[in-house]
């Protein structure tokens, strides 16, 4: 099951590589990076955990630090 989640997640953050939308491409990276986080847990890898969780963390942060400075331009 977990190996499953683990694939999902890889095949967001490749399919993010292609998205021309940074919104777009930092959601489909959210997404991709939560499920690798979620295996990286069952695998219990605490090197993968830590960067999961940077990823996951700073796309976020990019996602919203973007969409308040596409709202200030408008």
């Amino acid at each position: 099951m977990f190996k499953v989640i683990g694939i999902l997640g890889l095949i967001f953050i490749i399919a993010g590589i292609v998205l021309k939308s940074r919104q777009s491409r930092n959601i489909v990276y959210i997404i991709g990076g939560i499920c690798l986080t979620i295996y990286s847990i069952a695998i219990n890898d605490i090197i993968f955990i830590v960067l999961q969780v940077v990823f996951t963390g700073v796309t976020i942060f990019d996602l919203i630090w973007s969409a308040k400075k596409n709202k200030i331009k408008s």
